[in-house]
C-alpha cells in the first residue's frame, strides 16, 4: 500500500537495522512512583499498546503488550543489546503510536516521545541489559517513557530433568519429511526423553488466522500416544489430510509431573506468532493452554503449481510516476478539481525532492497530491536499460485511473490513468516487454476504492450514480451494495468505513455478489481483462485484509484464464497461510528484507538468520522461490537509507553501499526472486513515505547515477542466468553460523552451490565442515573464476562487508 496513514507509521518502523535518524536514549532513566490518588483511566480504553521492533519481530507480540498501571503503560521484560522500537496498538494507529520525534535527541540527553500524529516518526532506541520494565505516560503533547531495572519472572523447570527434552522440526530424526508436505502425506515425529518419563503424546492442533493477524487461535484436532524406541527416543507418525496450517507440541509425563515441550520463543519479522522453530523448550504447563507456542507445520494441496517463470524471475519494481516521462503532453495539469475537489501540484522540474505534506515546504496537507509527469511510455523507453541489468520481470504500482500519484485510490479499474497513458499503451509496453523476455505485472487493491471513483463518487465528479453520490448515500446506485454504508450518519465522510481510518480509501464489501462478478466472475471481469491486455499476473494489495474465500475464487478465475499468471500477496507477516494452493503463488517478502537488510547492517547474523530458516521450513518450496526479495519499497525507507546513506556524508554514503551490496548477494544467492526497487542500483536513497519515491536521476534530467554501482548490481544480478541452481536448488540447512557469518549450501540436479556472507568489517576465514556427499569437489568461484579444491572440510575466504559463492558441478 502506498498513502501515508497506519501502514505508513508500520513502515516507518521497519527495520531495526537503522543505523541513523533514530533517538538514542539513556541505558537507564528514572521516574517518580505513581501516587493512587492520581490513577486515571487508560486513554485509548481496553486496547493494549505493545513494545514493536527488533524484539518482536515488529508485531504486536503478547509477550511486549504493556498493560495500564495507574497512570502509565507498563511492560517488564528480558531484552539484552541496542534495541530500535516503537510502542504502538496492534492496527499502528497513529493517535496511539508512540515514536522518536525526527531530530534525534534532546539537548538534555533524555528521551523523547511524541504521538505519530504529533511528530513521532523515528525509531526509539535505548539500550538494555537484562530484565527492565518500560512505562509509557501518554500525557498529552509531553509524553514520557521511562526504563528501569527489573527482577527476573523466568520460572524454573519443577523438574530439572524435563530440560533433558528434545525435539527439532528442522531436524530428520525428530521431524520427517522436511519441512511443507503434502495433503495426506504421512510425517514422522520422534523426541528425546530422560528415562523417567512415563508417557508422551503429540498434541495436534490446526490454526486459524484471519485478517492481519487480528485472529488468531488453535483447535485441537488429535492426541497421539508416542511410543518408546530401544534407543529411548519416543515416536508418532500421523497422515494429514487436509491442507492448511497445523500446529503441534509434546505433552511429557515425568514421574507424576506434567511438562509441554513447546516452540522456542524467538520473534519472527512482522509476526504475532512467536517462535521461529527448529529445537524447542521444555516448561512447566501454562495457566492458559492458548499460551503454549505451537511448532508450525504447512500442509498444501498436491495440485498446487508455482509458474516456472517467477520462480526464475529478476524483478524491476517501478512506482510509474516517478521513473520517467516519456510523453508531456500527458502530465497532470493544475486547476479546479484536478485532484478530488482541490487543485493538482505539479512540480517544476525531474530533479525536486517528493512534497512533504504539512511540512512547509509549499505544498498542501494532502498526501499524494504531487506530480512530476512519469508515465508507461518513459517505462517503454526505457526496457532496454531494464533487460541491459537482467530484468525478466517488471512490477508496476497501480496504473489505474485515480486521483493520486501512487493509484492505490482506485477511480476506475477497467482504464489506465490518462497521465499514464492509455490502455493501447499498456498493451504495447507488454509486447515490447515480452520482445525483450521481460514479463508485466500488475498491481492493484480490491479492499478499498477511492473516494473520487466513479464506483463510490463522493464529490460527485463522474457520469452515473455513485454509492455515496456528493456525500449522499445511494441505494439506486449500482454500486449500492458495493460498500458498508450508514446514512444515519451526519458528516457525510462518517457515512463509510476508510480503510485503517483512511478517508480517502473507502472499504469494500466483498462479501457482495455484484463486486465479484466485477472483478473475477464476469466474462469481462477486471482480473481476466488486464490478463487479457497483456498482464503476466497480478501483485495484490493489502492482501490480508481481504476474506481468504474471495481469494479462493479470485485465484480459481486467473488459474483457468492463464494458468502460467503468477499472483503475488502483499504480505509481511509470515505467509505460509497464502501457500496451500488456493490463493497465492508468492509474497512480497518482507521477512526476507528485514533478515537481508539487518544482516547487512551488522546485525548479529545467527540471529537473524532463523528468519530465513523458518520461511525454508514453512514455506513450500516454490513459493519460496517465487516470493519476491525486496529491500527497498514504495512503503518504506530506502534500503540505503536504512543503511546510513542520508545523502549528507561521502563517508557513510560509500559504507551503506557497501551494505547494500552484500543485502543484493544475498538476494542473488538464496531462494527468492531478487528484486530492484528502480534507483536502488544507482543509488538512489530516501526516508520514510513520501521521500523514499524520488525519481530516478536520469542524466538527460539533471541526474547523477551512480554507473559504477550499477555494474556492480548488475554483475550480481548475472549471477542468477549463468547459474540456474540459484534460482531453483533447494536450500539446505546452514553448514556454519556465527554472529558474523553464515554458509549454506543449494542443490540441483547433481549440482551444489555454496553460498556465503560476511558481515563483519573485516574479513573472516572459516573452515566449513562438509557432508560426506558434498565432499572431495573441486568448486568454482562464480565471482572470480578461481578453483578452489575441498576435502571433508573448505576454507573460505570472505572478504569483508560479502561473501562468496561457488558451484560444483555445472550450473
Amino acid at each position: 500500500m502506498s498513502i501515508s496513514v497506519k501502514r505508513g507509521v508500520a513502515a516507518a518502523a521497519l527495520l531495526a537495522a537503522v543505523l541513523g535518524g533514530c533517538a538514542t536514549g539513556p541505558e537507564q532513566t528514572t521516574g517518580p512512583e505513581p501516587s493512587a490518588d492520581l490513577c486515571t483511566a487508560p486513554p485509548f480504553g481496553e486496547t493494549p499498546l505493545y513494545l514493536r521492533g527488533a524484539m518482536s519481530g515488529w508485531a504486536a507480540v503478547d509477550e511486549y503488550a504493556m498493560a495500564w498501571d495507574c497512570d502509565a503503560y507498563a511492560v517488564t521484560a528480558e531484552l539484552q543489546g541496542a534495541q530500535d522500537f516503537k510502542i504502538a496498538d496492534a492496527a499502528w494507529a497513529d493517535q496511539s503510536t508512540f515514536a522518536a520525534p525526527r531530530g534525534g535527541e534532546a539537548p538534555d540527553g533524555a528521551l523523547r516521545v511524541a504521538r505519530a500524529d504529533r511528530g513521532g516518526s523515528d525509531n526509539l532506541r535505548v539500550r538494555f541489559d537484562g530484565w527492565s520494565t518500560l512505562r509509557l505516560r501518554p500525557d498529552g503533547d509531553q509524553p514520557v517513557l521511562t526504563v528501569e531495572r527489573a527482577s527476573p519472572r523466568v520460572e524454573p523447570l519443577s523438574d530439572p530433568r524435563a530440560a533433558e527434552l528434545r525435539h527439532d522440526s528442522r531436524d530428520v530424526r525428530y521431524k520427517s519429511p522436511f519441512g511443507a508436505v503434502t495433503d495426506g502425506q504421512d510425517v514422522a515425529f520422534a523426541l528425546d526423553a530422560p528415562a523417567a518419563a512415563d508417557r508422551v503424546t503429540l498434541v495436534v492442533e490446526t490454526r486459524r488466522l484471519e485478517g492481519n493477524q487480528d485472529v488468531l487461535a488453535y483447535s485441537e484436532v488429535d492426541r497421539l500416544p508416542m511410543t518408546r524406541g530401544a534407543d529411548g527416543r519416543w515416536s508418532a507418525h500421523r497422515a494429514f489430510d487436509g491442507s492448511g496450517i497445523y500446529g503441534y507440541w509434546f505433552e511429557v509425563e515425568l514421574d507424576g509431573r506434567t511438562f509441554v515441550y513447546q516452540n522456542n520463543s524467538a520473534p519472527i519479522y512482522w509476526t504475532r506468532e512467536r517462535g521461529a522453530n527448529g529445537e524447542g523448550v521444555a516448561t512447566d504447563p501454562p495457566a492458559d493452554p492458548a499460551a503454549i507456542r505451537r511448532f508450525r507445520l504447512t500442509v498444501h494441496a498436491r495440485d498446487f503449481a508455482v509458474p516456472t517463470w517467477s520462480q526464475q524471475a529478476v524483478w524491476y519494481y517501478v512506482f510509474p510516476e516517478r521513473f520517467r516521462n516519456g510523453d508531456p503532453s500527458n502530465d497532470r495539469q493544475p486547476g479546479p478539481n484536478t485532484f478530488q475537489n482541490r487543485s493538482a501540484e505539479v512540480h517544476g522540474a525531474w530533479s525536486e525532492r517528493p512534497f512533504r505534506p504539512g511540512s512547509g515546504d509549499g505544498s498542501d496537507a494532502s498526501g499524494g497530491n504531487d506530480f512530476f509527469g512519469g508515465d508507461l511510455a518513459g517505462i517503454i523507453d526505457k526496457l532496454d536499460y531494464m533487460a541491459d541489468l537482467g530484468v525478466t520481470a517488471l512490477y508496476m504500482t497501480p496504473i489505474f485511473t485515480a486521483a493520486s500519484n501512487h493509484k492505490y485510490d482506485t477511480g476506475d479499474y477497467r482504464n489506465v490513468d490518462p497521465a499514464f497513458g492509455s490502455n493501447a499503451d499498456f498493451e504495447r509496453l507488454t509486447r515490447e516487454a515480452a520482445a525483450r523476455g521481460i514479463r508485466v505485472v500488475v498491481d492493484v487493491s480490491f479492499n478499498h476504492t477511492g473516494r473520487d471513483s466513479l464506483y463510490f463518487d463522493r464529490f460527485a465528479k463522474h457520469p452515473g450514480v455513485g454509492a455515496l453520490e456528493g456525500g449522499e448515500v445511494r441505494a439506486d446506485s449500482p454500486y449500492a451494495d458495493w460498500y458498508r454504508l450508514d446514512p444515519t450518519q451526519a458528516d457525510p465522510d462518517n457515512r463509510y468505513s476508510g480503510w485503517t481510518g483512511a478517508r480517502d480509501l473507502p472499504e469494500l464489501n466483498e462479501a457482495s455478489p455484484s463486486y465479484r462478478a466485477f472483478v473475477f466472475g464476469a466474462p469481462d471481469s477486471v482480473t481476466r481483462l488486464w490478463l487479457d491486455r497483456g498482464a503476466s499476473g497480478w501483485r495484490m494489495d493489502v492482501a490480508p485484509w481481504v476474506p481468504d474465500d474471495f481469494w479462493r475464487e479470485w485465484r480459481t478465475a486467473v488459474k483457468a484464464r492463464d494458468p502460467d499468471a503468477v499472483t503475488i500477496a502483499e504480505t509481511w507477516f509470515d505467509s505460509s497461510k497464502y501457500f496451500l494452493g488456493d490463493t497465492f503463488d508468492g509474497t512480497m517478502n518482507y521477512i526476507f528484507r528485514n533478515a537481508a537488510l539487518d544482516i547487512a547492517g551488522g546485525g548479529v547474523v545467527a540471529g537473524d538468520y532463523r528468519n530465513i530458516e523458518l520461511m525454508r521450513e514453512l514455506y513450500p518450496a516454490a513459493s519460496l522461490r517465487a516470493s519476491m526479495n525486496l529491500l527497498s519499497t514504495h512503503d518504506t525507507a530506502r534500503s540505503l537509507w536504512l543503511l546510513g546513506d542520508h545523502g549528507d556524508d561521502p563517508v557513510k554514503a560509500a559504507d551503506a553501499r557497501r551494505r547494500y551490496r552484500l543485502a543484493v548477494l544475498m538476494q542473488v544467492a538464496w531462494p527468492g526472486a531478487p528484486t530492484v526497487f528502480y534507483g536502488d542500483e544507482v543509488g538512489v536513497t530516501g526516508g520514510e513515505d513520501p521521500d523514499n519515491r524520488r525519481t530516478y536521476p536520469w542524466a538527460d534530467q539533471g541526474g547523477q547515477p551512480d554507473l559504477a554501482m550499477y555494474a556492480d548490481i548488475r554483475r550480481l544480478l548475472s549471477l542468477r542466468k549463468e547459474h540456474p541452481i540459484l534460482a531453483l536448488g533447494d536450500l539446505g540447512t546452514p553448514l556454519h553460523v556465527d554472529a558474523h557469518t553464515v554458509v549454506a549450501s543449494r542443490t540441483l540436479d547433481g549440482t551444489v552451490a555454496l553460498i556465503a556472507v560476511n558481515n563483519a568489517e573485516t574479513e573472516r576465514v572459516i573452515e566449513v565442515a562438509l557432508p560426506a556427499d558434498l565432499s572431495g569437489r573441486a568448486w568454482v568461484d562464480a565471482l572470480t573464476g578461481e578453483t578452489v579444491r575441498a576435502g571433508a572440510t573448505v576454507r573460505l575466504t570472505l572478504p569483508p562487508l560479502f561473501g562468496a559463492v561457488l558451484v560444483s558441478g555445472g550450473g
